[in-house]
């Protein structure tokens, strides 16, 4: 009895835990991914917009910095120093009378301590153009990450949507599929009926192929088209993902604002206008090289045979020293003449380059805009495309059945709706591709 009874106890066990996965609740599929979840995604995982980042970031710090060297400098300095005692007496010439004097003569004495704080100011050309020329390059690196932001959103954008069309070319494919199948079987019938030709059978099915086929590649355009989103976004590509309902296209704003957005908030402007300003900069550190500079020092604190305030007699240990040191520089073999050259010539390249973006600027305003608003325009017109479309097919399948039309009109009817359907996904692709290239231009639309 024994050997039947544990079986039949590991049986219940087994039913309950049955019953206990066949009335546990079903797990919900995850949130669907919107365009914006898939930029702020994007933004923590791509590397180049990460690297101008961190260079932002790191510009603005050296920019301080550079700041901070033009203000005086405190350092607070201990030391004690030994020297190996000579064995000759001090006469008081050389520090207190009596006492072994120092074997190196550089030294005061065998027992020498410093405690001091020493304020430290230098005064000169060179410490300004450092500053001008640390906030040109943060100012630059400012820009160039707002030109990486700008052109990873545009990046996002086109592949989520064009993940968003494969998936909806895919649904086409199969309804283009369903359609075929009923035909096929709707020329079966008519011909076992005497009504139609083996001919049109035989067309249905080369057309039934064809869409089998076109359904294979929008499945295949799909995992890729999901596979280039995935390595933008997560560390597997090959992670499940849903993607939120289309929005409606926003509207495209007016010229004026899209002219008076762009002169103002470029990215590539702000850039080359920094670049010039860091070229200027480096001329007035390369005049920095032919002119003084002014060190200022004061030192408060004690340098004694003694770590005290008064020594052994009484004297006064504590005290001040102040320094004014200005060096003139009277010949280099003319590296600094060479070095004012260098930075012009620079400076001369750079306002090329300014110029240069400002004319890309208003022709890329004016292709990019243009793209938009075409596409916008074309986006009705897609959609009438598709009602006359489906409507055709759904009269040349009336016609076909009662023997008023041929099979090869209602394959052309079939291939003309799949035809406007995959370019009106397209032409959605489009328009929010021209929006986006409008970002990289003038910021958030």
């Amino acid at each position: 009895m024994r050997g039947v009874r544990i079986p039949f106890f590991f049986l219940l066990v087994g039913l309950a835990c049955a019953a206990g996965l066949s009335q546990a609740p079903p797990s919900s599929p995850g949130p669907k991914l919107t365009v914006e979840d898939a930029i702020r995604l994007a933004q923590n995982n791509e590397p180049a917009f990460f690297a101008a980042a961190a260079e932002s970031r790191v510009a603005s710090l050296e920019r301080a910095d550079a700041k901070a060297g033009l203000l005086p400098s405190v350092v607070f300095h201990n030391q004690y120093l030994y020297t190996q005692a000579s064995h000759a007496k001090s006469t008081g010439s050389q520090g207190i009378a009596g006492e072994s004097l120092p074997v190196f003569i550089a030294n005061n004495t065998v027992h020498e301590y410093t405690s001091q704080a020493s304020i430290n100011e230098t005064l000169g050309l060179a410490g300004v153009a450092a500053a001008r020329a640390a906030s040109a390059k943060a100012a630059r690196a400012q820009a160039e990450y707002e030109i990486a932001r700008r052109g990873l959103l545009a990046t996002v954008i086109g592949l989520f949507y064009n993940a968003h069309s494969s998936g909806e070319k895919l649904a086409v494919a199969r309804r283009a599929l369903d359609e075929a199948n009923h035909f096929v079987e709707v020329t079966q019938e008519r011909e076992q009926a005497g009504e139609a030709a083996h001919a049109d059978v035989i067309k249905a099915r080369l057309s039934q192929q064809e869409r089998q086929r076109e359904l294979a590649d929008a499945d295949l355009a799909k995992e890729k088209a999901y596979l280039e989103l995935g390595v933008l976004l997560y560390p597997d590509p090959r992670t499940e993902v849903t993607l939120a309902d289309e929005p409606a296209p926003a509207m495209l704003p007016e010229r004026k604002d899209v002219e008076a957005a762009a002169q103002t908030n470029n990215p590539e402007i702000r850039s080359a206008l920094a670049s010039l300003q860091a070229s200027q900069a480096d001329t007035l550190t390369a005049w920095a090289g032919l002119l003084p500079d002014l060190a200022l020092n004061y030192t408060y604190g004690i340098d004694a045979p003694q770590f005290a305030s008064y020594g052994p007699d009484g004297v006064l240990n504590r005290g001040y020293s102040a320094s004014a040191t200005v060096d003139l520089p009277i010949w280099d073999w003319m590296t600094s003449e060479r070095k004012v050259k260098e930075a012009r010539i620079r400076a001369g390249a750079s306002k090329v380059a300014l110029s240069a973006a400002q004319r890309r600027l208003l022709a890329d305003l004016a292709e990019f805009y243009h793209e938009a608003e075409t596409a916008q325009q074309q986006l009705a017109s897609l959609d009438a495309s598709v009602d006359d479309a489906r409507e055709a097919l759904h009269l040349t399948n009336l016609r076909y059945v009662n023997g008023e039309g041929t099979v090869l009109d209602v394959v052309d009817a079939q291939s003309t709706l799949v035809t406007s359907e995959n370019a009106r996904a397209d032409g959605l692709v489009r328009y929010h591709l021209a929006l986006a290239q409008l970002e990289t231009l003038t910021g958030r639309l």
